[in-house]
């Protein structure tokens, strides 16, 4: 068969072969990347007369290509992170159509503008799944005035992804903007209907509403800018090796989105493409907020768990690998789960735990003892969940995974692989960085002073509260940072004159020391509530505290005047616990 360049066409030709599924992605392309303000800037050089560079589609005609690969869809209605996978579609049996080799994200873009949406979430809110925090939005053109450009390489054309409320607000604003929905272009496919639509939009004399939308539709509808080779070889790896090729610019193809694509050609019972996706939503709805991951996340942890190099390198994925992945796939998936099921029951989300892949080891653990269908029950070992929480707290307090963490995911898996113990081995997972400059869990005095100078509700202050609170039902009970002695003592001046002799008022005034974990506690959500601003000596006799633990002996006043002095006893009996938990009496 001959490849070649062929005939340039249109974009409503391609837009009408994306539409008709004549344009396929195969499975081999990653996921869609671009962003709205990229989309906005394709649309801005086309009507401006930049070139937009030439396509590479691979024709298929083979029937055995047809059944035997996936081929997915064009994304259409694009939401960030709930919906950013395309459809898969069978081609089984189906008449030839062509794949896209490289261009997916020029395509997609010029689709998505014309027959779709891009829902991106906005600022300041939660990853929610709604209007209000993802809106969608379509995209338009401000046919009223030009822009007015300030800088190089600004958009000549006011191309803008706007929702319902966007246009709300510039329609009550008045402020002289037309916005056309830029997908009306492909209705307007004459001279005749583009002219009777300005007319009806009292635009005719605008006369740059009248040559923009005029070269708007000279873009679309006239100009062959689709300039494209076709590949018609039906053999795959030649395609393969292309792919790799042309896709060595511009938005990088990662290792994971080749071996997602693989993994999807080589499974024979399980969709992998769909199987990681399912998990990585799976794990989002665990945790408050929901723990991210993604599919590098969960192809890591395939590696760590199977393959003795663990680097994203082509011969790691071969197709005997690829398969001992399909064939364990279930166990690891509820590991995977399990874990994270884990580490909210252990009070973590997806905030507190900043190191994902803090938790392949615990992954590992679960899968080779067999524990994904007990860890998580309130039966299992709290011994052994408390060593976990223990170890992760301590393992993010000193950033062990900061920077390249694949040789600290080597060095704990020989750990995991070689200890004879039954139980999770915290200490010696600790041992084994001892001397490792970069990466090593030693605590000085100076460095646990410097912890608890943690302020309220920082990751800091959260690890340490959890490695002197562990005992605490994080998974049943909501629990929150407590001040022990209350904030507003300190941060209103008239209290603080009042409560707190002059010669202490500077010391008191310092949040390192009533903001800090050295004034703080965990305390059910409730108690919390009902303690308020209650005068801690107050709220001890009141509660019948034991002063143990508060992390202070009997002798201790709990008097606010005595505010210094409470601190600085506070601090040498959380420095004494700490140094215990961490092996250092």
């Amino acid at each position: 068969m001959s490849s070649g360049f062929q005939n340039p066409i249109t974009i409503k030709d391609a837009i009408d072969k994306i539409h008709s599924r004549q344009f396929l992605l195969p499975a081999i392309q990653r996921k869609f990347t671009w962003s709205s303000s990229q989309i906005e800037m394709l649309f801005d050089s086309i009507l401006r007369g930049y070139p937009i560079n030439s396509f590479m589609l691979w024709k298929i005609s083979d029937s055995e290509i047809k059944s035997g690969y996936k081929f997915y869809e064009f994304i259409t209605s694009y939401r960030e992170f709930f919906a950013e996978n395309n459809k898969d579609i069978d081609t089984k049996g189906v008449p030839d159509f062509e794949a896209v080799i490289d261009g997916q994200q020029r395509l997609t873009s010029l689709y998505i503008g014309l027959r779709g949406t891009y829902a991106y979430k906005m600022p300041r809110k939660w990853w929610k799944d709604t209007e209000e925090c993802i809106p969608t939005r379509r995209l338009y053109l401000n046919l009223g005035a030009p822009v007015k450009q300030q800088y190089d390489n600004q958009k000549a054309f006011d191309f803008r992804f706007l929702s319902k409320s966007d246009l709300e607000k510039f329609d009550s604003n008045q402020d002289g903007a037309f916005w056309f929905e830029v997908g009306k272009i492909l209705e307007l496919d004459t001279n005749e209907k583009l002219l009777r639509y300005l007319m009806n939009n009292g635009l005719v004399d605008n006369a740059y509403a009248f040559e923009t939308l005029s070269t708007l539709f000279e873009a679309i509808h006239q100009k062959p800018l689709i300039n494209y080779y076709l590949q018609e070889e039906q053999e795959p790896d030649k395609v393969l090796d292309i792919f790799i090729r042309t896709n060595s610019g511009g938005t990088p193809l990662s290792f994971s989105d080749l071996l997602m694509s693989i993994a999807s050609a080589n499974w024979k019972t399980i969709d992998a493409r769909k199987e990681i996706e399912n998990v990585v939503a799976e794990i989002y709805r665990i945790g408050r907020p929901g723990f991210l991951i993604d599919k590098d996340f969960v192809l890591k942890t395939c590696l760590v768990l199977f393959i003795d190099n663990i680097k994203f390198q082509l011969k790691n994925f071969t197709y005997e690998n690829v398969q001992l992945f399909e064939t364990n796939w279930d166990k690891v998936k509820e590991s995977i789960v399990a874990a994270f099921s884990l580490f909210e029951k252990l009070g973590f989300n997806n905030s507190t735990f900043r190191a994902k892949n803090a938790a392949i080891p615990i992954i590992y653990y679960i899968y080779y003892h067999g524990l994904a269908g007990s860890i998580v029950k309130a039966t299992y070992d709290a011994e052994d969940r408390e060593n976990i929480a223990k170890w992760l707290s301590l393992t993010f307090i000193k950033s062990i995974f900061g920077g390249q963490s694949d040789s600290a995911l080597v060095t704990m898996r020989k750990v995991l692989k070689d200890t004879k113990s039954t139980k999770f081995p915290a200490q010696e997972l600790m041992d084994a960085f001892k001397n490792d400059p970069a990466r090593n869990y030693s605590f000085d005095d100076e460095f646990l002073e410097g912890l608890l100078e943690a302020q309220k509700d920082s990751n800091d202050a959260f690890y340490v509260l959890h490695l002197l609170y562990p005992n605490l039902d994080y998974y049943n009970q909501d629990f929150h940072q407590d001040h022990l002695h209350p904030a507003a003592t300190f941060y209103l001046p008239d209290r603080l004159v009042a409560a707190i002799p002059e010669e202490d008022r500077e010391f008191a005034a310092d949040s390192k020391n009533w903001n800090s974990v050295a004034n703080l506690q965990l305390l059910n959500g409730l108690l919390n509530e009902s303690k308020s601003d209650m005068p801690l000596k107050e709220w001890v006799e009141k509660n019948g505290i034991d002063k143990k633990t508060l992390f202070i002996d009997e002798t201790t006043s709990l008097d606010v005047k005595d505010f210094k002095a409470f601190i600085t006893e506070r601090r040498k009996g959380l420095i004494a616990y700490l140094k215990k938990t961490i092996g250092r009496n």
